[in-house]
């Protein structure tokens, strides 16, 4: 039986259980990584001068968020249907839909009657968020050449390929 006298020696007593896995585990690490790449490619935007102001001042305001990407990162040049987005996105087609009428407001996309099928519309890059996506890739380079220079070209070259060789391995692609 265990001495829980205050004159015991303390290893007898229970211990709280070790949680530190909880803040340091792969998934978690991956999440902050994502946060802030995603966070410093959105400053980067706002300080494009190829960004229309409007749009910029959006981004500087913190009103463009990282779900806001998820139509700059998943729409194809071509356009697609709010259904296809939201699928390749992860995300519900009502919270896609809801993201599309903000960008549509902001200029950055058009619902159009879709050629294939005129029950259809299809969502489309804009004049302005060809634009945008410009500087989206403008930014993500920049945010890839810090992150290079940030952890050195051999750390990211393996991290680069591990990811992608994770994300291979999704089969919700």
């Amino acid at each position: 039986m265990a001495d829980f006298s205050p004159d015991a020696p303390s290893a007898a007593l229970p211990s709280a259980p070790d949680d530190r896995w909880r803040q340091t585990h792969l998934g978690r690490l991956m999440g902050h990584a994502l946060r802030r790449f995603d966070a410093r490619v959105l400053q980067l935007m706002a300080r494009n001068v190829e960004v229309p102001l409007a749009l910029s001042n959006l981004a500087a305001r913190d009103q463009v968020t990282a779900a806001h990407v998820h139509i700059t990162r998943h729409l194809s040049l071509q356009g697609d249907r709010l259904t296809d987005l939201a699928q390749r996105a992860g995300m519900t087609k009502q919270a896609m839909a809801n993201l599309v009428d903000q960008c549509e407001a902001w200029g950055l996309v058009t619902r159009e009657a879709d050629p294939l099928d005129a029950r259809a519309r299809r969502v489309t890059f804009t004049p302005t968020g060809l634009a945008w996506l410009q500087a989206f890739r403008d930014a993500v380079a920049q945010a890839e050449a810090e992150f290079h220079a940030e952890v050195g070209n051999d750390v990211a070259t393996v991290v680069a390929i591990g990811l992608e060789a994770y994300a291979g391995g999704d089969s919700v692609g």
